[in-house]
């Protein structure tokens, strides 16, 4: 797959604002986990979930394709 074209400041700018979302999501699971808080260890969970689908979702939209 060619990303000429695709990947470009704007992309970039997009894809590092998804990525601070996601560490940030990614931090508060952390600490719910780390501090035994079920209720918000749930809640973060869900919320890292979210964001990491956005992120993969803006990366399909850019006709990237991830594979797991």
């Amino acid at each position: 797959m060619t990303l000429t074209g695709v990947v470009d400041d704007h992309m970039l700018t997009q894809y590092r604002v998804l990525l601070d979302r996601e560490d940030e999501a990614f931090d508060e699971l952390e600490h719910a986990y780390e501090d035994g808080d079920g209720d918000h260890f749930e809640a973060d969970y869900k919320n890292w979930i979210q964001a990491v689908s956005r992120r993969l979702a803006y990366l399909k939209r850019l006709g990237v394709e991830v594979s797991i």
